[in-house]
């Protein structure tokens, strides 16, 4: 996973002083490697990884994303490379991002394409991209989902879509800093900016990127969106498909 600090060195709470990841570096290096289950906010609620799915095979669940590529698709934050590997497999041209060297290093060792960058930096082929991926909650990257869907939106050729995975509550957004903690409970690593939003919150926001959400998946744990470049007039279709 990516992340890149938008924030001053620390962040300051009432009697605490947290260091926070320089831009650049894997904020999930310590979930990728093992060593770390859980995704803790500031506000105090902490949230379990699904560093398992990571590491395997692209599952059912997958599919309806998988599904929409029928182009050249960049998987930003890519971990270590099962969307890629999949889309290969299928016969479909696919390139990684990820600013994690221990992802980087995984999707090497599973024979995955990938590119060893931010997001927000400069990218192989930007413009021309049929699709981006934002999977496993990605449109959290550097805290500001706004931000992030206007980059996506600016690497896509002008026919592209941006194919994001959301929250399945109707919990708005919440944006802020996170941190990863060992089973103990104990910090691993530094504090980074994250986000989570649900599906309505991503319609709102993909305006403000001149993106139009066109077709939505609501499975029973994990939700799907697809953002076009095209007019707003294509939202009119909108589907709305449970699994």
């Amino acid at each position: 996973m990516s992340a890149t600090a938008r924030h001053p060195a620390y962040l300051v709470r009432p009697g605490l002083i947290r260091p926070v990841a320089p831009a650049g570096h894997g904020a999930f290096d310590a979930a990728l490697a093992g060593r770390s289950s859980r995704l803790c906010l500031d506000d105090g609620r902490c949230v379990t990884l699904p560093a398992r799915r990571w590491h395997a095979a692209a599952s059912k669940a997958d599919q309806w994303l998988l599904r929409q590529c029928h182009g050249p698709t960049l998987d930003l934050g890519c971990g270590p490379g099962r969307m890629v590997e999949a889309l290969l497999t299928a016969g479909v041209s696919a390139l990684g991002v990820d600013c994690s060297p221990v992802a980087v290093s995984q999707c090497r060792a599973r024979g995955v394409p990938v590119v060893h960058g931010d997001v927000f930096g400069p990218l192989p082929r930007s413009g021309e991209w049929q699709h981006v991926l934002l999977a496993d909650g990605n449109i959290g990257i550097g805290g500001d989902p706004l931000a992030l869907l206007r980059r996506a939106a600016s690497l896509l050729n002008r026919d592209g879509s941006v194919l994001v995975e959301t929250g399945t509550s109707a919990s708005g957004w919440w944006s802020g800093q996170a941190c990863l903690h060992d089973d103990s409970g104990g910090v691993v690593g530094s504090w980074f900016p994250w986000a989570f939003l649900d599906l309505s919150r991503l319609a709102d926001l993909a305006r403000g990127a001149e993106l139009s959400m066109v077709d939505v998946h609501r499975g029973s744990s994990r939700c799907f969106a697809r953002l076009s470049r095209r007019t707003a007039s294509e939202a009119d279709g909108l589907g709305s498909r449970g699994s």
